[in-house]
């Protein structure tokens, strides 16, 4: 008999769909959109409609604990016991300790799942009490824009994914909305139908740009620049809204004195614009009211990140374009919630000193001879990292280590389980219950199993609870269940959440955050919560933390002439999904026809990408969606797509941006050539 029952889509998307289940025989077998979710109503993407029923029953699924029995990377295992897996690992992790200290011991994880316990609950009790390494992890990816905002607004919301059908203007920046913010799609398209402009700013043409008014392809790592440019003609064409300034900015004058060095004359320059796109936008964004900005996750990786968001984030400060319904900046989502994480993962039971580990320097951590104590120890969940981390060659030689012993906690043999020592089956998140906030919308929900477990896989939370208890862990926090984990997770007295314990919250409904009873508006409803209380252009914490207390460019230099970009795709989100045959096939290379000219490159054929760090054997697409200088492929591909087991990761740069030490995929320079 077929059952549908409510859930809710944890992948990393912004969107964070309500989803209806179709379940027989204890099994997934149909994956819908439900209207639970006001915001998703009903909609979902073909990629987590298709996809989920072979990914949680397929081939490619964990069900048992396994040991290597191979070499690291060659994926041969043999299938253990629960015991004998949690025996073996708490004997070589004990080894470990007792060489080299708890600290050598590092978590590993970043963001497979975004339900709040699936993602660092129980996991973060047990490495802190374990005395662990800490790992900072939003360098990978939302450092840059968490900070930058952060350092902008505070911890504040910005405008909500529904207002923006409200706009005159829209002006999607860095936002390939079609693959990876479905929903926002809808709010423009209602916008749009009521008259109201599109701008796309992209170096890519992509889908949404083909319904726009104006499309500006600007070069990678320039939106700094044309930010900037776009103050200065707002300054000229007398659209600053001095009033507002005075009130409720900081940093008004040195902001605008940076920003003078690049008028629309220059800047087109630079960011390989027409100068008449700069000003047009400019007069737009004067005359429309609401006018709304939606930016997107990847503008920022690249080493002008930070200064590119925040000088985003200035122009409706500059122009008085908040404190209206569908004006401002959608941004800061995540604030809404009324999330208590300290009490989720009790960083107190971490010993005082205990160091803390950027994401990023992982692999040249294990690899270098100098650290002490040196990194002997890695629990992998959540993650792919051999996949989405730059200088993938060099994750590659890091996992490979012999005397470096990975357990990897996992729903399927990703190219990065294959290298660990003890696999331990996870659930997927239809398998338990979990919290989901977003980190593009403001409506929280909460889910419930809609199968048992598949085989012996166990839900996060569990393996952790396990992994206490083998190394004789006995504090109840590290027993806790996990109806106490989700009312550790948010705050119970907060008023929107009605009275009702957060492991009790409905399945059948989300919950809107609001504001006595209305909808965040910044400088209505909302209002800053920077330690001046107002719109921070200039930033004091930016430069004691970076020595970057205003937005600044800094051009990258390169011997290669081609500037690659990653952005989000049709089929995966991030790696996942990338294990599926739908995923399975060589990735197109999208790549301008004049670049294709010079290098005598036709459609079509097998193309060398290369750097100093790696090659990736793609197949050529021409075409004029991309800039010139510009080439393009989707990212989270896994290895097996390449004949030479390499991705674009191997291309993709170690050094970091200018704010919260990020990662900076975009600033990959690459040739291409035939093969």
């Amino acid at each position: 008999m077929k059952v549908e029952k409510p859930s809710v889509c944890p992948l990393d998307c912004p969107d964070t769909c309500s989803l209806a289940v179709t379940v027989s025989a204890g099994e997934v077998i149909a994956v819908k959109g439900s209207k639970a979710n006001p915001i998703t109503h009903g909609a979902i993407c073909a990629k987590v409609a298709h996809s989920y029923p072979e990914f949680v029953h397929g081939p490619n699924r964990l069900r048992y604990p396994l040991r290597r029995v191979g070499s690291k990377g060659e994926g041969r295992f043999e299938r253990i016991s629960w015991p004998s897996a949690l025996e073996l690992v708490r004997e070589r992790v004990g080894e470990v300790i007792k060489r080299h200290g708890p600290q050598a011991v590092v978590p590993f994880n970043y963001a497979g799942p975004h339900g709040m316990l699936a993602g660092d609950s129980m996991s973060l009790r047990f490495f802190h009490r374990l005395g662990a390494s800490r790992l900072s992890r939003t360098p990978l990816c939302g450092g840059i824009r968490s900070t930058a905002y952060a350092a902008t607004f505070g911890a504040t919301p910005g405008t909500p994914l529904q207002q923006v059908s409200l706009a005159k203007l829209i002006i999607v920046w860095g936002n390939n909305a079609t693959a990876c913010n479905l929903h926002l799609v809808r709010q423009i398209n209602q916008a749009k139908r009521a008259g109201a402009k599109l701008v796309v700013i992209d170096p890519r043409r992509v889908r949404i740009a083909e319904q726009a008014q104006l499309h500006v392809p600007l070069r990678p790592g320039t939106d700094v620049v044309l930010a900037f440019a776009l103050a200065v003609e707002l300054e000229r064409l007398g659209a600053l809204d001095q009033a507002f300034i005075s009130r409720h900015v900081v940093g008004f004058e040195p902001y605008m004195s940076a920003a003078r060095a690049f008028p629309p004359a220059r800047a087109a320059q630079i960011c390989g614009v027409e100068e008449g796109d700069i000003r047009t936008l400019a007069r737009w964004y004067q005359e429309s009211s609401p006018a709304v900005i939606a930016w997107g996750n990847g503008l920022e990786r690249n080493r002008n990140g930070g200064s590119g968001l925040r000088a985003i984030a200035a122009l409706p400060a500059l122009a008085g374009k908040f404190g209206v319904e569908g004006g401002g900046l959608m941004g800061g989502a995540g604030h809404a919630f009324p999330k208590t994480l300290e009490r989720l993962t009790l960083p107190e039971l971490a010993p005082a000193g205990t160091r803390t580990i950027n994401i990023l320097d992982v692999s040249r951590m294990i690899l270098d001879s100098e650290v002490d104590p040196p990194i002997r120890a890695l629990f992998v969940y959540n993650h792919n990292p051999l996949i989405v981390h730059p200088n993938q060659n060099l994750m590659r030689r890091a996992l490979a280590r012999e005397d470096v012993f990975v357990v990897g906690i996992e729903v399927a043999m990703t190219d990065t389980m294959a290298y660990a020592d003890v696999v331990l089956p996870a659930s997927t998140h239809f398998e338990h219950a979990d919290l989901y906030p977003a980190y593009g919308q403001q409506y929280l929900q909460r889910a419930e199993p809609v199968i048992a477990p598949v085989a012996e896989s166990l839900p996060n939370t569990e393996i952790f609870r396990r992994l206490a208890a083998a190394f004789g862990f006995t504090e109840p926090a590290l027993s806790a269940t996990d109806p106490e984990l989700m009312d550790a997770a948010l705050d119970p007295k907060d008023p929107r959440l009605q009275g009702i314990r957060p492991s009790a919250l409905p399945t059948d409904r989300a919950l809107k955050m609001e504001y006595a009873g209305a909808e965040p508006v910044l400088f209505k409803t909302v209002w800053p919560r920077t330690p001046s209380g107002k719109i921070e252009l200039w930033s004091a914490d930016l430069d004691a933390r970076f020595g970057m207390p205003l937005p600044a460019y800094r051009r990258l230099v390169s011997s290669y002439p081609l500037t690659l970009i990653t952005p989000s795709s049709e089929r995966r989100i991030t790696s996942t999904f990338g294990g599926l045959p739908a995923s399975d096939g060589t990735p197109l290379l999208e790549m301008h026809p004049e670049d294709a000219a010079v290098r005598g490159l036709a459609d079509g054929a097998r193309v060398r990408v290369w750097n100093e760090q790696g090659e990736v054997f793609l197949l050529l697409q021409i075409t004029g969606a991309v800039r010139p200088g510009v080439v393009c492929t989707e990212k989270g591909a896994w290895m097996r797509t390449s004949s030479n087991g390499q991705t674009v990761s191997a291309l993709a740069p170690a050094h970091k941006a200018d704010l919260a030490e990020g990662a900076c995929f975009n600033d990959a320079r690459v040739e291409v050539s035939s093969l």
